[in-house]
């Protein structure tokens, strides 16, 4: 049988287009498939200057100059992220990435560990928070407003007005929220 491990995680860009824009941050809390935390982990990552957008600067954070200080090229973030969920995740476990929108985020670090020659540590699989609110609220019979982060954990009483972006904070708020929305679906008998 296969042994699932979860890294919620989150990445802030420069922007929204990995052809025009590099990770900036990444943060991950690794849990085994009960959801009990096995380790979290941070990089602030330094991106090309010309590939971060001053929209995208201004929403995470980014200041060119604390970048410069304390982040590290992406190549060592990367080796470091892979070399980490070796150490933290159950030996031959399948690693899942798990968030919310995580298809952004995936395709951001696929490109990156692609271009700087690493093999990819994660199945091709993935977790969205997005899809569980959608679906919580189907059963729940309630409408959802939208299908971000803010609305979800807003709704699960987790977060008041604006959600700060930051990657480990939104990690660590997804996690938490699928969560709470795990432990609303209830189970109900067959239907005739």
């Amino acid at each position: 049988m296969t042994e699932f491990a979860f890294a919620f995680l989150d990445c802030e860009f420069g922007g929204l287009d990995p052809d025009l824009h590099d990770i900036t941050e990444i943060g991950v809390i690794v849990t085994d498939y009960r959801l009990a935390e096995l380790g979290e982990m941070e990089w602030k990552v330094r991106p090309r200057p010309e590939r971060v957008s001053e929209e995208a600067a201004k929403l995470s954070g980014f200041s060119a100059e604390v970048w410069e200080r304390e982040a590290v090229p992406v190549r060592q973030a990367l080796t470091e992220l892979s070399k980490e969920l070796g150490e933290r995740c159950p030996k031959g476990a399948t690693v899942v990435p798990a968030g919310q929108n995580v298809r952004m985020d995936v395709i951001f670090l696929e490109r990156a560990y692609k271009s700087c020659k690493l093999p990819y540590p994660f199945d091709y699989h993935v977790i969205d928070l997005a899809t569980l609110f959608y679906s919580w609220s189907l059963v729940a019979g309630e409408t959802v407003s939208a299908l971000s982060l803010r609305q979800a954990a807003t709704t699960a009483g987790l977060a008041e007005g604006a959600v700060a972006h930051r990657a480990l904070a939104d990690a660590r708020l997804t996690l938490e929220t699928y969560r709470h929305f795990i432990g609303r679906l209830a189970l109900r008998e067959p239907s005739d």
